[in-house]
């Protein structure tokens, strides 16, 4: 019971230091800035594995095509520690997926990521909790919330 309290106290604590974002954002789960969009993770919470969809470049209009935007994904725990960074899974454009999503460069399109709920550096199966995703297109960052629970 500690734990679930514990673990609340928590959640109101990082929903202080999240970005604020308008109602009409709340009510389809995204982020959007600059051109980019970051989508809430599904399932969420979940275990072991998960889904991220993002867009760039204004997708799906795309008004500058051949563009070539710089992306970076990474995971992180509740006091901002490297987790993991997940790897692009689906695209368009015939982006290939298997990819890292680290300082990767795509052009306009609408993408999601995965992430196998793993510690990169360890290989063990991240521990139940608040994880946040960050997104970061041409240097502008996007961030979110995730719940881990075994």
């Amino acid at each position: 019971m500690k734990r679930l309290w514990g673990a609340l106290g928590l959640v109101l604590a990082l929903s202080v230091f999240m970005p604020r974002v308008s109602a009409a954002q709340q009510q389809d789960s995204k982020v959007r800035r600059n051109g980019a969009t970051l989508g809430q993770n599904y399932p969420n919470p979940f275990n072991p594995a998960t889904h991220i969809p993002f867009s760039v470049g204004d997708a799906p209009t795309c008004p500058d095509p051949d563009k070539q935007h710089r992306v970076s994904l990474k995971i992180y725990n509740a006091i901002m520690g490297f987790v993991a960074t997940p790897v692009l899974t689906r695209g368009t454009n015939g982006v290939a997926g298997g990819q890292p999503l680290e300082k990767l460069s795509i052009p306009c399109g609408q993408y999601e990521a995965y992430w196998d709920g793993k510690v990169q550096a360890t290989g063990r199966e991240a521990a139940s909790g608040v994880y946040l995703y960050r997104l970061e297109v041409d240097g502008v960052p996007l961030v979110k919330k995730m719940i881990v629970v075994k």
